[in-house]
């Protein structure tokens, strides 16, 4: 029971996750305009990883997209596919997950298969969310650089000086989506090792002995492994038990015995 219940809510979670980066990528609120020293001004600008936008204070918003890519920053374009990443790999997940929850019956699929299905999602999610994690951070890291750049030159008197920008809502967004996601994984991982049957955990070949040892006893030497043969068993013609010696050898006949 607490096997399906760690699935399931591995499930779960990790589908917000999942959910929270489509909805982190899909924001224009990546970064939003700084408003520290100006706090009163006409028009308000924030940008997202598609489109930039500006608001005035009429309230009429215009936002424009990227026309194109090769006027972007490459570590711009390295968020964009981090987080396109996270996003398949994620939907990737959620679709093994489905047929590899307990819950579900499909046919006569196993515990093994549902087990080898649930570990693959499970590490979906967790790459997805370090996918999500990664993008986040470096476009944070972004944001930080050109914010203490615009301010060393806001400092210095420098006229024409570009506005600054700062966290916006989608990266927290990000941050708690990827957390979500990795969360998730790490569960379908646990719930995968008490999906494995108990049969397949240990498997060990024993070997029973199908009858008894014979022992060869050559000449004065005695070979044997502690199992005496069935003197009954022994059938033949002309066989005969050599008898024994007070040492406990057997004391064959010799040919003058025959004289």
């Amino acid at each position: 029971m607490s096997t399906t219940i760690c699935q399931v809510m591995g499930f779960l979670v990790a589908s917000l996750g999942v959910g929270g980066s489509i909805m982190a990528t899909a924001m224009d609120t990546w970064s939003t305009q700084d408003l520290y020293d100006n706090p009163v001004t006409a028009v308000f600008q924030y940008q997202g990883l598609w489109r930039s936008c500006v608001r005035q204070s009429s309230g009429f918003t215009e936002c424009r997209p990227y026309f194109t890519i090769l006027g972007l920053p490459a570590m711009f374009q390295a968020v964009r596919a981090l987080m396109i990443v996270g996003i398949v790999l994620g939907i990737l997940g959620l679709l093994v997950c489905i047929f590899a929850l307990k819950c579900i019956r499909i046919g006569s699929m196993e515990d093994t298969a549902k087990a080898n299905m649930t570990l693959t999602s499970g590490i979906m999610f967790i790459v997805a969310g370090l996918c999500a994690i990664t993008g986040v951070s470096v476009f944070a890291n972004m944001l930080v650089t050109n914010f203490w750049m615009s301010t060393t030159n806001m400092y210095q008197g420098m006229q024409n000086v570009q506005n600054r920008y700062t966290f916006g809502s989608a990266l927290f967004v990000g941050w708690v989506a990827g957390g979500l996601a990795l969360v998730g994984g790490i569960m379908m991982c646990l719930a995968c090792k008490g999906l494995i049957p108990e049969d397949s955990r240990y498997k060990a070949v024993s070997y029973n002995a199908s009858g008894r040892n014979i022992s060869y006893r050559t000449g004065p030497y005695k070979v044997g492994s502690g199992y005496e043969a069935d003197p009954k068993s022994r059938k033949g013609t002309g066989y005969e038990e050599a008898p024994r010696s007070e040492d406990g050898r057997r004391s064959y006949p010799s040919k003058y015995d025959y004289v």
